[in-house]
């Protein structure tokens, strides 16, 4: 993982999360008035918090020795080791977003969360397939 495809996915993850949160943050779902600029650094934030986690400390703790180490004791985990990570860097990036979204006033944060997430890691698969991007 080297830091030029982080910055590369982590731009594509805003320009397809950042959208999708301000939706959610200028509609009928939220309980506190957001002023634009408060609206904008909040979509932002969600995914700037969760993104590098994903992309370093996921990953550094899904291909460690100490994984490769209970590969050993059950195979599967490591047959399925993109599949497990990808779930579990997912699941924790939606969970830590919703939190965060919920805590400044959204109803439904877990809901937008899942799209937002979905959404980015969808187009991701797409834009990767097709044209190699990100």
């Amino acid at each position: 993982m080297t830091i030029g495809r982080w910055f590369w996915s982590f731009a594509f993850t805003q320009l397809v999360e950042v959208p999708i949160y301000l939706r959610a943050l200028s509609g009928p779902d939220r309980t506190v008035v957001l002023r634009w600029p408060q609206r904008v650094g909040l979509a932002f934030l969600a995914s700037a918090l969760t993104h590098p986690y994903v992309w370093f400390v996921f990953f550094a703790v899904f291909y460690s020795r100490a994984y490769e180490d209970l590969g050993y004791r059950w195979p599967a985990l490591v047959d399925h080791r993109y599949t497990i990570y990808f779930f579990a860097a997912e699941s924790f990036a939606v969970g830590v977003e919703a939190l965060l979204l919920r805590s400044c006033g959204l109803q439904r944060a877990f809901l937008w969360a899942l799209l937002a997430n979905a959404s980015s890691a969808g187009l991701g698969f797409v834009s990767r397939h097709y044209i190699g991007f990100p």
